[in-house]
């Protein structure tokens, strides 16, 4: 009798874990709340989908600031190379941008679903959509030897009230983040109600948030070629350098993403983020440069003198911040002005207060404790034959790939379903 397995969650790892299981035998069913799968994927990346990361392993585990060590033994197992060929093998070419980041030739998010899904299905997974889940079940006779508290799983009962059961069960239901994709949490409370430790919950790679009047007024500016320093007093906590954009709360796009995880030890609060403007030019060479602006416009008002150097839209800006009358004459603009514009230019400052909720976050930080599952299996140390793949657990990283390369991997890992075996009752 082949060994059942339901697999929760119909994102990358969940669709991963299905399709390998499927592969070496298994009977599986996948159920994913929404009416279709791979919601949050086909979004992901703009809608390019950054599958993974060309970088060697170790780089891999040392962008994963949440718990990175839990993932050697299924890195080494199934490594981003694999993946890379894994969607080569699916009909997906591949290409490498800068940072090592793998998106799709076709920069389509759509492609790397359908692969992950016909991988599934081809296997003989069963599909089913629009099926929550309320609970997992657990069977307490079936475990005694084990000395599960919980019980050993025996399948689930959906939120129609029908059990479907099973010999294993993989949580792969995702974070707490982007909710309307289906990733509301429901993996963390299965894991509670069965016993399992869940850290709390963060969000990471999130926009920023800024109550400078300022910042909040460039709503809509996007900035590209900006170095970006954050500071908590004197203390560096994160540089880069990139795009980002100011919004109608505060700051968001990559460089700001990429930093807010380096933040969260420091709760969001007393931060202070700088920005370069001009980081091809040192002070002296940017001095240089407005010099020869202001040559050309000797007797124009320094209100209207700073359209080739900055964005319309950050002009007014500067000119407030500098103190310098708006009505004043090029001509008159004295050299300790100049340094003053060229240290507003070099480091234009302002506060940061927060981050946005962690339901606008993309990544959750936190989730189910790694020391309640076996790094080399993902399955559960307190609950036989229950398993965990990608967000859900407590391991997060940096943008990059790192974070699918996590859910892909330990979505394989899981699909191996190995460990300790119980044979359950069947579907019923």
């Amino acid at each position: 009798m082949k060994t059942k397995v339901i697999v929760i969650g119909g994102g990358a790892a969940g669709l991963m874990a299905a399709g390998t299981a499927a592969s070496i035998g298994f009977e599986v069913t996948l159920l994913e709340k929404k009416e279709r799968v791979g919601r949050k994927l086909a979004i992901s990346g703009k809608g390019r989908c950054n599958i993974t990361n060309d970088a060697d392993i170790e780089t891999i585990i040392a962008n994963t600031p949440g718990n990175g060590n839990f993932l050697y033994s299924t890195l080494y197992s199934y490594s981003n190379a694999d993946i890379m060929a894994f969607f080569e093998a699916q009909g997906v070419p591949l290409k490498v941008e800068r940072g090592g980041r793998v998106f799709p030739v076709s920069d389509n998010a759509k492609d790397v679903v359908d692969a992950l899904r016909n991988f599934a299905t081809k296997n003989g997974a069963k599909i089913l959509e629009d099926t929550p889940v309320k609970r997992i079940l657990t069977n307490v006779a079936a475990s005694a030897a084990s000395n599960s508290d919980a019980g050993a799983v025996s399948g689930v009962e959906l939120v129609n009230g029908k059990k479907l059961f099973a010999d294993k069960v993989i949580i792969a239901t995702g974070g707490a983040s982007y909710t309307g994709t289906g990733s509301t949490g429901d993996g963390y409370r299965f894991a509670r109600e069965v016993g399992h430790t869940v850290t709390p919950l963060m969000p990471s790679l999130v926009p920023l948030v800024s109550n400078t009047t300022w910042v909040r007024e460039l709503q809509g500016l996007s900035l590209k070629n900006v170095a970006v320093v954050f500071r908590a007093g004197k203390k560096k906590i994160y540089s880069d350098f990139g795009e980002m954009l100011f919004t109608h709360f505060g700051v968001s796009g990559p460089l700001v993403l990429s930093a807010s995880r380096h933040l969260l030890d420091y709760d969001y609060s007393g931060i202070e983020m700088f920005i370069d403007l001009k980081p091809a030019l040192d002070e002296k060479k940017l001095d240089e440069r407005i010099l020869r602006d202001f040559s050309k416009i000797q007797n124009r008002q320094f209100c209207n003198a700073l359209d080739e150097l900055l964005p319309q839209k950050l002009v007014p800006v500067v000119i407030a911040l500098s103190g310098i009358a708006p009505e004043k004459k090029v001509n008159s603009i004295t050299k300790e002005e100049r340094r003053t514009i060229v240290g507003l230019l070099k480091n234009l400052s302002f506060s940061i207060d927060g981050a946005r909720p962690l339901v606008e976050a993309i990544v959750t930080a936190g989730g189910v404790e790694t020391d309640e599952i076996n790094p080399s299996t993902m399955e559960s140390k307190l609950v036989p034959g229950l398993y965990f793949a990608g967000e859900v657990i407590d391991v997060d990283a940096y943008t990059g790939g790192f974070n699918l390369t996590i859910a892909l991997s330990t979505g394989h890992t899981a699909g191996q379903i190995r460990g300790q075996t119980q044979i359950g009752d069947g579907f019923k």
